[in-house]
This record gives C-alpha cells, sequence and structure tokens, in this order.
C-alpha cells in the first residue's frame, strides 16, 4: 500500500459499496484537524480517514493538519493509511487576524481548527474534527458540493444543545456543531472572522467559544446547510448526547481528552468515554473496512463496569 505523504512547509504556517458519482462543480478537499490526542482519539482518525476515502477515493484532495505532534508520529499511532493521503504540520498556521483573540490554552486546543483557515481555498473544503467518522455521505453534503460555487454557501453540523460560549448571541436559535464544516471555493473565510469579531472582539477561551465563532462566521451572510443528527450523530455516553451511531456516521465527543477532570455516577468521566468507543468500535470497522490500527488499541484492555 503507497506510504502517507508528509508535506514539508516552512511558511507560518458510508457504506464501502460503491456509490453514484456525484457532480460536483469543483473538486473536493478534506481536511482534519488532529493534536496529541488518546490513544482512542487517534483511531478516531485512522477511521475517519478511512471512511471518507472510501466514498471518494480518488476523486478528492486529502489533508491531516497536525499540531503539536509530528506528522511521523501520528503515522505511528494511526497505523496504515489510505493512498493520496497528506499530512502537514500547521502548527504555525494561525491566521494574523486571530492573534489577539486566542488565550494561552488555544481555547481548550480546539483554535487549532483555524490554521490555517483554508487548505483548499479554490475548492469545495470539507472539514472535520479528527473523532468524527463518516462512512456514507449523508444527502445535505451531496446537494452543498452539486451547488454552484457562485452560491457561497457554507456547512456546519447540527448539535443537540445551543452551545456557543461567548458568540452565543450572534449564533441564531438552533443548535450547532463545528466537529463537521464546509466552505465554498474562494469563500473568504477571514473576512467572516474579522467582522464577527468586529461586532463582538473577546478572548476565545472554551471549546463553546471556538464552535461559536465558527457557527457565527459560516452564517454571517446566509444560513449554511446542515448536516442533521439522524445523519451524523453526536455520540457520547452523557446526555444530551446520543449513546447510538447515526445513519452516515457519528461524532464520538471527548474521546480526544488523556483525561477529564469529572466524574460521572461515581466513575471517572474517561473510563466511561473509553467504554462508549469500546462498544462502537467493532461496527465502525465492519463498515468502513479499513485495516486495524497499530497495535496498543488491539492489545490494550478495557475494564467492564456495571
Amino acid at each position: 500500500m503507497p506510504r502517507a505523504l508528509i508535506v514539508r512547509d516552512s511558511r507560518p504556517a458510508c457504506h464501502t459499496e460503491p456509490i453514484q458519482p456525484i457532480s460536483m462543480s469543483t473538486r473536493l478537499g478534506i481536511r482534519w484537524t488532529i493534536g496529541n490526542v488518546s490513544q482512542e482519539g487517534f483511531e478516531a482518525l485512522h477511521l475517519s480517514v478511512w471512511g471518507l476515502w472510501r466514498v471518494f477515493k480518488s476523486e478528492a484532495d486529502y489533508l491531516v493538519c497536525t499540531n503539536g505532534i509530528s506528522p511521523e508520529t501520528i503515522l505511528e499511532c494511526t497505523g496504515p493509511m489510505p493512498p493520496g493521503i497528506h499530512f502537514q504540520d500547521t502548527s504555525n498556521s494561525l491566521p494574523d487576524c486571530l492573534h489577539d483573540f486566542l488565550d494561552a490554552g488555544m481555547a481548550e486546543g480546539t483554535a487549532w481548527k483555524f490554521a490555517p483557515l483554508r487548505a483548499f481555498p479554490h475548492q469545495f473544503e470539507l472539514c472535520l474534527d479528527n473523532d468524527c467518522i463518516l462512512w456514507r455521505l449523508p444527502m445535505v453534503i451531496e446537494q452543498w458540493l452539486s451547488s454552484p460555487a457562485s452560491e457561497q454557501q457554507c456547512l456546519i453540523a447540527e448539535d443537540v444543545v445551543r452551545a456557543f460560549g461567548q458568540f452565543s448571541y450572534l449564533c441564531g436559535a438552533a443548535p450547532r456543531n463545528s466537529g463537521i464544516r464546509g466552505f465554498p471555493p474562494k469563500w473568504n473565510f477571514e473576512a467572516a472572522l474579522s467582522q464577527v469579531l468586529q461586532l463582538n472582539p473577546v478572548v476565545l477561551q472554551s471549546e463553546l467559544d471556538e464552535q461559536g465563532l465558527y457557527t457565527a462566521a459560516v452564517s454571517l451572510h446566509q444560513p449554511p446547510k446542515v448536516v442533521g443528527l439522524r445523519d451524523v450523530s453526536i455520540c457520547s455516553p452523557f446526555p444530551p448526547h446520543l449513546q447510538q451511531l447515526g445513519h452516515c456516521g457519528a461524532h464520538f465527543c471527548g474521546i480526544n481528552a488523556k483525561t477529564i477532570p469529572w466524574t460521572y455516577e461515581g466513575r471517572p468521566a474517561v473510563e466511561w468515554t473509553r467504554q462508549n468507543w469500546e462498544m462502537f468500535r467493532p461496527d465502525l470497522y465492519r463498515r468502513i473496512q479499513a485495516p486495524r490500527a497499530r497495535e496498543p488499541f488491539l492489545w490494550r484492555e478495557t475494564k467492564v463496569w456495571p
């Protein structure tokens, strides 16, 4: 199997059955963002990449943006990737427009999703968190890809509850989740961010602030298309999240964390997220038909809790 390609850049930086060809108005670029996450988080990236590659194969471009960890280390953790997957360290690619609006913790690490703002500026760009796994393309994404680029409509996911942090008053009444984002060709993301930050010049301090800024920016000039919960569930063991898969995928909230500083029903929260991941893991491999990830995922013991 061809090796993944690691890009060096000195600048600042579904089901597996064949699907009907999608009539895209321009070529698609797919991008993930990942840092130094848990073992489960690396395995989720492995499955997320394989899932979308099974859908699009050579009809899309693929980039994994890394921060705080080398592309080589990520490949050691994830195991074999499909052909044509590029990795790039984008730690130095934060846009100037955000430098005065980020705290030291990078909004609990989630602000790395802004580095860079656009990886495929002249293409439709589909961005996913590493813990968001699709095995089938939701119809709304297919419709978005088939729309004229001139419509300049963005894409975002539905959430189970509104959670927009300091940007809540700019985000409307509907719950949205930034685990899936989509930008049309030549859409000026930096201009949209700058407009939102002029309206609300606050320092991002949490993942909710990041989600709120994303939601406000992609909704600034027209409502975005929305990937619904029935298609891609927000999956975790903590209500109101859903402990089930969607028709097309699932966003496994919480599995990137190596530790979580609270308990739930008398157990460490991180043990709940690991158990939830282990429960769905065999089904994910069955649906995606991905090769198994590296050994740590195969021999790590899982506690069975009552």
